[in-house]
């Protein structure tokens, strides 16, 4: 998944929120089971403190120890569950105290001055005999008749590591839970952006083949969403295939309609031995070459870059290579060939025949025993893709000012050669019409190496060797 694709944007936000959301969720939740603990705790222990009030100061003018029937820790020795009855008033009163307590005394939240709540009742947090924390609620009560004897702090009291302890744990199995949330969520959230973008790698995969030539439209249902796209790219396959048929069909009745009357005035012209007539006949041969020459360029442009072009590039030059080297078996011509068997030229055949056999062609009229020919792919997943041919000899090869003036039309640099001089000026028109370029530079071999880039036809991606530093006949 790469970073700038629709499908990691879409996977990365929904992470992000889940990620934003389940801690928020956390917090809040724990919050809210502490606050709810903390309610229950202190509703326990109020229930208890009133409980020791009812019976220990209802039995006469001084407060009587209660029965131990509430909560059985308190007979617990430093159990961190108290309760205690302790004079205000009457200092020299006896304190009473809960088995748990000892002789030990727990300070007084009236003495602290903490006021009471809506029922009468003082919280407060203290430490305890143990020095352990312990949270106390305060009672103040006397015994007899409700406002009349001495007063008398009745207090209970509950260990705070209660609390923590149980907050602890919940927090534990709050964590443990939304943590294997998120996972799950992580992994339906890659799994709905993989299912729900699948409809997009089939157009991908569709117009790779298409491009390759292997489709001519783009086939298969799709959402609705995209049913509009698949209609609207097969329209404008459908008309780009109409303009080029037209094109095509236009540069054969241009040529049908030059070629004709050139010929008749070639013909007449023959007859007359004159210089008039010889001249003509020259001037004629010209024109035929010259609108041969723009007719193919015309042509070319036509043809070039059109969707579904695809010309193997090894199977253009298998053929290739044994021709020429039956043509030149008397000065033992050997032609290597390093090409990937899945390479594919993005246009014509027969244009890449004509710029093939041109470049090996001179290749082998110059080499003295070796031809290399090395093909080297770029494979990219954005057009254009390129793939690189390097044509190499082991003749004489040319210096840079001769390199700068063979491409030129018509230039010879030898004239005991055959030939038109027509050659690399072909070739580099050719390359041109298909956006590519052509560099002429020294070869490894010690004569002239051609470099030619041309558009390649994806067709999935080739697993090529790297090309080597110096080519092997």
């Amino acid at each position: 998944m790469k970073l700038k694709s629709l499908a990691f944007r879409l996977f990365a936000t929904s992470a992000a929120w889940v990620l934003l959301v389940l801690p928020i969720a956390g917090v809040i939740i724990y919050q809210l089971y502490r606050d709810d603990l903390q309610t229950a705790f202190d509703a326990r222990l109020e229930k208890l403190v009133t409980s020791i009030a009812v019976d220990g100061m209802g039995g006469g003018p001084l407060p009587i120890a209660p029965k131990n029937r509430y909560e059985p820790l308190f007979e617990d020795a430093r159990s961190g569950w108290y309760w205690q009855i302790a004079p205000i008033d009457n200092k020299n009163a006896p304190t009473l105290r809960s088995v748990s307590l000892g002789d030990s005394s727990i300070e007084l939240p009236i003495e602290h001055s903490i006021n009471a709540d809506a029922d009468g009742a003082r919280w407060m947090n203290a430490d305890g005999p143990g020095g352990e924390g312990i949270r106390l609620v305060e009672l103040i009560d006397n015994p007899g008749p409700p406002g009349q004897g001495p007063r008398y702090s009745i207090i209970v009291a509950g260990p705070i590591d209660w609390l923590d302890s149980r907050l602890a744990n919940f927090l534990t199995r709050l964590a443990t839970a939304l943590f294997l949330t998120g996972v799950g969520l992580v992994a339906v959230t890659l799994f709905q952006v993989r299912f729900g973008l699948l409809p997009l790698r089939r157009i991908e995969q569709g117009l790779s083949s298409i491009r390759s030539g292997q489709a001519e439209r783009l086939d298969g249902e799709f959402p609705a969403e995209i049913e509009p796209l698949q209609e609207e790219l097969n329209a404008l396959l459908a008309s780009n295939q109409e303009i080029i048929d037209r094109a095509r069909t236009q540069v054969g009745n241009l040529a049908h309609a030059l070629k004709t009357p050139l010929a008749v005035i070639t013909n007449e012209a023959r007859e007359d031995k004159s210089t008039l007539g010889k001249k003509i006949v020259e001037q004629a041969e010209i024109m035929r070459d010259q609108v041969n020459h723009y007719l193919d360029r015309a042509r070319v442009a036509a043809g070039a870059g059109v969707i579904g072009r695809a010309t193997p590039v090894l199977g253009t030059l298998e053929p290739l290579q044994r021709a020429l080297e039956r043509i030149h078996r008397d000065r033992k011509i050997a032609i290597s060939i390093d090409c990937h068997p899945d390479v594919r030229f993005a246009g014509e055949r027969q244009d890449l025949e004509e710029i093939l056999g041109n470049l090996c062609d001179n290749a082998c009229k110059w080499a003295k025993s070796k031809v290399a020919v090395e093909v080297e792919t770029g494979i990219s997943r954005r057009p254009p893709s390129r793939f690189k041919i390097y044509i190499d000899d082991d003749g004489p090869g040319l210096s840079a000012e001769e390199r700068a003036r063979i491409g030129k039309r018509g230039v010879r640099l030898d004239e005991t050669k055959p030939g038109s001089g027509l050659g690399l000026a072909i070739v580099t028109d050719l390359v041109q019409s298909y956006r590519g370029s052509m560099r002429l530079t020294e070869s490894p071999m010690g004569g002239l190496r051609v470099e030619i880039a041309l558009p390649l036809a994806l067709a999935g991606t080739v697993d090529t060797p790297e090309r080597r530093k110096t080519p092997q006949p």
